[in-house]
C-alpha cells in the first residue's frame, strides 16, 4: 500500500538525516490516492450522486495546500485503509454466496453402450443416466434412476441433516452426494436446471447497487453540510485554516461509507447460509421495512398437488390394503392423479404389484386385474357405470371442499373412497403468527382458486382479506391496493405469480420447484421449498437494518464530538485523522455483527 510506504519512508529519511525531503515524500504517496479518489467522484456525480468521499478529498486536498504533510499521507493511508476493510468485510461476508458459485461442477460421467464416458456439462441432455459417485455436487436436476440416494442440501437449503430420496424421487441440482455412488436420470440440462437458475441469480445480486445506498445517501448531504459549517466556521471564527483542516480530517471518510454496506451485505450472506437468496442490498433494505404480505396459495399456502387427506375403506379391508391395489392399478396410468396415488403409496412404503389387462378410459379412470382381483379406480360416475351398486355406497357422506374424490371397487364390490386435496402447508399458520410478530400488520390471499376452495383452506389463519379467482392482472391490482398499507411482499411460485411479483415493492418466490418465470422476476429466492424461511429472512433483514443504523448514529455521533473539538483547537490534523480511524474500525467491527450474531430463529 503506498501511502504506508511513503509513511514508513518518510520517517525513515528522518531518522538518517534526510528530514527535508520527509515532507516531500509524504505528499508523493498521497497524490495518488487523491487523484483516483477525484476520479471516482467525478464518475459518482456524473451519475447524480453525491457522497461522503468528497469530504476526503477535501482534507487531502487542504493538508496538501496548507503544508500538513504528515496529516495528508495519514489521510490518505487511512482512506486506503478503509477501503480495503470494507473489502475485506464484504468479501467475508460474502463467502456462502461465492461459496455456491464455487460448486458448478463442470463435467458428468454418462452411462453410455455399457461404459462411462465423460463428458462436459453442456453436453447433458434430458433422459441421459448419469452416476453420480460419493462427494460429487449433482450436476443437473433428475431423479434417482435407481436405489438410494443420500444427499446434502445444505449449501443449497441451509439443512443440517441429510436428504434419503428414493428411486424416482426428484434431486435438485447443486447438492452433494454423501452416500453410496447412485445413478440419476437426467430431466433438464445444465443450462435449464435449478442450480444454473441460482447461479444466475446470485451473479445478479452480486453485481447489484452497493447495499442500502439510499439510507446513506439520506445521511450524506446533511452530514456533508454541517462538515463545510463547522470546517468553515472554526476557519472564520480562530483566522485559522488549520482548524478547518482539522475539522475535515475528523470528518473522514465518515463511517456511512463503510459500516452501512457492511452491515446489509453481511445480513443477504446470513440470509444466503439459511436458504434464502436476496438479489442485493436494496431488496434486503426493503424487505426490513415491508408492512404488508400479499400471498398466493397454490403451491405457495398449499404443496400445490393433490395429497390423500383421508382413506374410506369399506369392512374387512384396511386403509393401506385399499391404498395398495388403487395405486398398484394407477401404475398403469400418467393421470396426475394417478401419479399422486402412487406417490402416496411409495411414500408409505406400500409393495406395489404389477398389473395386467389394464383399460382406462381418459379422465374418467381404469380397470384391471391386480393379484387376481379385479380392480375399478376413477371418479364416482366412472364406477357407477361399471359397478351398479357403488352409486350408493358413494353417494352418501360430506367431503372436503375443493377436494377429488376416487372410488375403488374390487371384484364387483364398492371396497372404499380415497380423497385427495392440496392441504395447507403444516407450517402455514406459525409462519403467519410469526410475520405479524416481526411488524407485518397486513396479509392478504391473492389466490387464482374458487372463492370456496380458497376460503375453506385459510380457515383458522389470522388473513385479513381474502381474494379469489384472480387472474394475474387482478392480482398486479391488489398488490397496488395494499400498498397504501406500506411496502408490499408478494409471495408466489407459479408463472401467474410473476406480474404481480414484479409489481410489488419485494417479489418472494418459491424456487425450489416453482417456475423459472417467477424466479426471475422476484428480489428474493426460497432456495427450499418451505415458508418458514421468510421469517428468517425478514429477521436477518431487520437485524442488518438495524444495526447499521446503530453504527450510523454512533459514528455520526463521535465524528461531530470530535470535528468540535478539532474546530475549537485541541486537535491537530494528524490526531484528528487518528482518532477517525479508530472510530471507523469500531464501526466497522459494530457492522459485522450482522454476520456473526445469533442464528435468525
Amino acid at each position: 500500500m503506498l501511502p504506508a510506504m511513503g509513511l514508513i519512508l518518510g520517517f525513515g529519511m528522518g531518522i538518517v538525516g534526510g528530514g527535508q525531503w520527509a515532507g516531500t515524500i509524504w505528499a508523493a504517496a498521497t497524490v495518488p490516492v487523491l487523484s483516483a479518489l477525484l476520479i471516482e467522484i467525478v464518475a459518482s456525480l456524473r451519475r447524480g450522486d453525491v457522497g461522503l468521499d468528497i469530504v476526503a478529498a477535501l482534507s487531502m486536498a487542504g493538508a496538501l495546500v496548507f503544508g500538513e504533510h504528515l496529516a495528508a499521507v495519514v489521510v490518505a493511508l487511512m482512506y486506503a485503509g478503509g477501503q480495503y476493510l470494507e473489502s475485506f468485510a464484504e468479501r467475508r461476508a460474502n463467502r456462502e454466496m461465492t461459496a455456491l458459485l464455487a460448486r458448478v461442477p463442470g463435467t458428468a460421467l454418462r452411462h453410455r453402450d455399457g461404459r462411462l464416458e465423460e463428458v462436459p456439462l453442456d453436453a447433458v441432455v434430458p433422459e441421459d443416466r448419469l452416476l453420480v459417485r460419493q462427494g460429487d455436487v449433482v450436476p443437473v436436476d433428475g431423479f434417482v434412476a435407481a436405489g438410494m440416494a443420500v444427499l446434502d442440501q445444505s449449501a443449497l437449503t441451509g439443512e443440517s441433516v441429510p436428504a434419503q430420496k428414493k428411486a424416482g424421487e426428484p434431486v435438485m441440482s447443486g447438492v452433494t452426494n454423501v452416500g453410496d455412488a447412485f445413478d440419476l436420470s437426467a430431466t433438464h440440462s445444465a443450462a435449464e436446471s435449478t442450480y444454473a437458475g441460482i447461479v444466475r441469480l446470485i451473479e445478479a445480486a452480486q453485481a447489484s447497487k452497493a447495499p442500502m445506498t439510499r439510507l446513506a445517501d439520506r445521511f450524506a448531504m446533511a452530514f456533508l453540510a454541517l462538515t463545510v459549517v463547522l470546517a468553515g466556521g472554526a476557519w472564520l471564527w480562530s483566522g485559522d485554516p488549520i482548524r478547518a483542516l482539522a475539522v475535515l480530517v475528523v470528518a473522514t471518510p465518515c463511517p456511512l461509507i463503510l459500516a452501512v454496506p457492511v452491515a446489509i451485505v453481511s445480513g443477504v450472506s446470513r440470509a444466503a447460509k439459511a436458504g434464502v437468496l436476496v438479489k442485493g442490498g436494496k431488496a434486503m433494505e426493503t424487505l426490513a421495512r415491508v408492512k404488508a404480505l400479499v400471498i398466493d396459495k397454490t403451491g405457495t399456502l398449499t404443496h400445490g398437488q393433490a395429497r390423500i387427506v383421508e382413506i374410506r375403506p369399506v369392512v374387512g379391508l384396511s386403509p393401506e390394503g385399499l391404498l395398495q391395489l388403487a395405486a398398484s392399478l394407477e401404475q398403469a396410468s400418467k393421470h396426475v392423479i394417478a401419479r399422486a396415488l402412487v406417490s402416496e403409496a411409495q411414500a408409505m412404503a406400500l409393495d406395489l404389484l404389477p398389473p395386467i389387462a389394464v383399460a382406462e378410459v381418459p379422465g374418467e379412470g381404469l380397470e384391471g386385474i391386480v393379484d387376481g382381483r379385479r380392480v375399478v379406480v376413477g371418479g364416482v360416475r366412472f364406477l357407477s357405470q361399471r359397478v351398479p351398486n357403488a352409486a350408493r355406497a358413494v353417494a352418501d357422506g360430506h367431503y372436503p371442499v375443493g377436494s377429488v374424490v376416487v372410488a375403488v371397487a374390487v371384484d364387483g364390490e364398492p371396497a372404499g373412497l380415497l380423497i385427495l386435496a392440496d392441504p395447507l402447508r403444516s407450517e402455514a399458520a406459525r409462519v403467519i403468527d410469526s410475520l405479524r410478530r416481526l411488524g407485518i400488520a397486513r396479509i392478504t390471499l391473492a389466490s387464482g382458486d374458487r372463492r370456496d376452495v380458497a376460503e375453506a383452506v385459510t380457515v383458522g389463519l389470522h388473513l385479513d382479506a381474502v381474494h379469489a379467482e384472480l387472474t394475474p392482472d387482478r392480482k398486479i391490482a391488489i398488490v397496488q391496493e395494499e400498498k397504501r398499507h406500506g411496502p408490499v411482499m408478494m409471495v408466489g411460485d407459479g408463472v401467474n405469480d410473476a406480474p404481480a411479483l414484479a409489481a410489488a415493492d419485494l417479489g418472494v418466490a418459491l424456487g425450489a420447484k416453482g417456475a423459472a418465470a417467477s424466479a426471475e422476476a422476484a428480489d428474493i429466492v426460497l432456495l427450499v421449498d418451505r415458508l418458514d424461511k421468510i421469517p428468517v429472512a425478514v429477521q436477518a433483514a431487520r437485524r442488518s437494518r438495524r444495526i447499521a443504523l446503530q453504527s450510523v448514529y454512533a459514528g455520526i455521533g463521535l465524528s461531530v464530538v470530535g470535528m468540535v473539538v478539532a474546530g475549537l483547537g485541541y486537535l491537530t490534523p494528524v490526531q484528528g485523522a487518528l482518532i477517525q480511524e479508530a472510530i471507523d474500525v469500531a464501526v466497522i467491527l459494530n457492522a459485522l455483527r450482522a454476520l456473526w450474531g445469533p442464528e435468525p430463529s
